[in-house]
């Protein structure tokens, strides 16, 4: 009986992690950039009741007598799906149409990885650096920050789906500043480490990165300027997963309630 009141436990622990796993997508539904996560599960150790065989003579069975000892999170994997396109009236916000992701320097001079194109104009010594909000430098394909000289003002700054960066003039000239977009990919994606801040680091798991605009056999991401790109959380789908996990808490619940009464009972035969 013990066992039912233990396995029934880690149904309950393992359906807690699933709801806070909900309740994360939905806090993050309007998050520019948010991938849906999704909570995966695995059985854990089982336990067998009787032999391998019913006779001395040590024939075996044709199915296994074994009983299972509950459940624990095996893993909880982003869906790197494209999220929906919403446009803005910003020019520092940008999407990327594709498997790409943008890369920025964070505070420990570290490459870290991103979706969300939500950027926004800093001052610096030689003219304005594209930054994130926190203020982390955004990479260009020479590895340095996208940087527009003294002079130009950030609303004629102009970028092309191909992710290059120019200006145009008063006149109406544009003016290549020989700059591009570092667009990377990776082979498994899912492998990355979140760290908060729509930033992704690399892993072992994810692979190192590939810069698309130096790594054969990769289709090119697309970079839309003026436009951001959404979380791909499904709300109806959202809900519908926290009711089921919901039940299945309760279900938990009244296995365990279930077991108590048993052993209950299991102890007043003796008086």
């Amino acid at each position: 009986m013990v066992r039912s009141l233990y396995t029934a436990a880690t149904g309950m622990i393992a359906q807690q992690s699933n709801v806070d796993n909900i309740s994360n997508n939905l806090a993050n539904v309007n998050t520019i950039g948010y991938k849906q996560e999704k909570m995966e599960f695995k059985s854990l150790l089982y336990q067998t009741l009787q032999t391998r065989t019913t006779s001395a003579n040590g024939e075996t069975k044709p199915i296994p007598a074994q009983a299972g000892l509950g459940t624990r999170v095996a893993s909880n994997t982003s869906i790197f799906t494209q999220g929906s396109m919403l446009e803005s009236e910003s020019a520092t916000d940008f999407a990327i149409v594709g498997d790409g992701f943008f890369a920025v320097r964070g505070a420990d001079g570290e490459t870290y990885y991103t979706r969300a194109g939500s950027f926004t104009w800093a001052m610096g010594p030689t003219g304005l650096t594209l930054t994130t909000p926190e203020g982390y430098p955004v990479l260009g394909t020479n590895g340095n920050p996208i940087v527009i000289p003294n002079g130009v003002q950030a609303e004629q700054v102009s970028v092309s789906t191909d992710g290059s960066i120019g200006y145009r003039t008063n006149e109406g000239n544009f003016v290549d500043l020989n700059q591009r977009f570092a667009l990377y990919q990776f082979n498994n994606p899912a492998g990355l480490e979140k760290i908060g801040s729509n930033l992704l680091s690399v892993t072992d798991a994810s692979g190192n990165a590939l810069p698309e605009a130096t790594t054969a056999n990769l289709t090119a991401s697309q970079v839309r300027q003026k436009w951001r790109e959404g979380s791909n959380v499904n709300v109806a789908t959202e809900m519908v997963n926290l009711i089921v996990a919901q039940r299945a808490y309760q279900l938990n619940s009244k296995a365990i309630t279930t077991s108590d009464d048993m052993l209950e009972q299991a102890n007043n035969l003796k008086r």
